[in-house]
């Protein structure tokens, strides 16, 4: 592993080998054992898309293993002002140990890595959220022990998340169930992945996809870029909500997770996600310990 780009590049090995380490180094943290396993390396995170998890977690994450983070706003970068990425991916690497970047186009990710010559973190594009999904599994397997005979079921938009958690859940042996409106279905890079697996549906019908369900998760039905598109996808999306009649379905100790922020009384009823706030907090904490991983997986020694 060179890179982080996309769940795609992982095999199941891969995912299992990360998760196992985010557990190690959780359990330091949590018994006060120190892990300067980045002890002079310095992680540059470029920022063409706001964020409140992916900055606080890698910056905490860094400083913790005794690297040095380095916030790099699109807005005090030249590639905000139209440097070619192969450009700016050559320069940075020979000043930083690694680039974690969360922006738009998957191919700017893509071009980092072609480019540069350090480890490249997709930290979210527009078609996937690798670091989020590993935060989810890490989750998943904490509060149910393992991935053996787990069905995840995912309401909402066939977005970054969507993408990531079909490929991620289905790596690790789960069964995945989606239910999304037409037209926002997951892209068919992504379905001709997933069509390759039995244990796969997808299906236009929240109540049938949440069915003995272990797992439910959702997203925002709006993302960051599509806030004009808000009022059509609210019409879109009415009725693809996580709430007491989709619980009933599913199994009696199914677990929620949402990736947040979280539209209360949209794509999740503020009754679900207050009862399911344990495993919900607990996930967005997971991210520190699984970038944590990543990051040592590919910049220590």
């Amino acid at each position: 592993m060179k890179h982080l780009l996309k769940m795609l590049d992982l095999s199941g090995e891969e995912i299992i080998d990360i998760l196992n380490l985010a557990d190690q180094l959780k359990y330091e943290l949590k018994h006060g054992i120190p892990h300067p396993h980045l002890k002079g390396k310095t992680l540059g995170m470029i920022f063409q898309k706001a964020s409140t998890r992916t900055r606080v977690s890698f910056e905490t994450g860094m400083y913790q293993l005794g690297g040095y983070p380095l916030f790099l706003s699109s807005h005090d970068l030249q590639i905000g002002r139209g440097e070619p990425v192969q450009d700016t991916a050559r320069v940075l690497s020979r000043y930083l140990d690694g680039i974690m970047i969360r922006t738009f186009e998957q191919k700017e990710v893509e071009d980092l890595a072609e480019y540069g010559s350090i480890p490249i973190i997709n930290g979210l594009t527009d078609f996937c959220h690798p670091c989020q999904v590993l935060a989810d599994l890490m989750t998943i397997r904490e509060f149910k022990g393992s991935f053996d005979g787990l069905k995840m079921c995912f309401i909402g938009d066939g977005n970054n998340m969507a993408n990531s958690l079909i490929v991620g859940c289905l790596k690790v042996g789960m069964a995945v169930s989606v239910a999304c409106p037409d037209g926002y279905r997951p892209p068919a890079e992504i379905l001709d992945f997933a069509n390759q697996y039995d244990n796969f549906e997808i299906t236009d019908s929240p109540l049938k996809s949440a069915e003995n369900a272990d797992v439910l998760i959702t997203d925002v039905w709006a993302s960051m870029g599509q806030e004009g598109e808000a009022e059509m996808r609210k019409k879109a999306f009415a009725g693809y909500q996580i709430n007491d009649e989709l619980m009933a379905v599913a199994h009696d100790d199914a677990m929620v997770l949402h990736c947040l922020p979280a539209h209360r009384e949209e794509e999740i009823t503020e009754k679900v996600f207050e009862a399911h706030a344990k495993e919900i907090f607990e996930e967005a904490e997971n991210r520190l310990h699984a970038q944590k991983a990543v990051m040592v997986k590919l910049m220590a020694d």
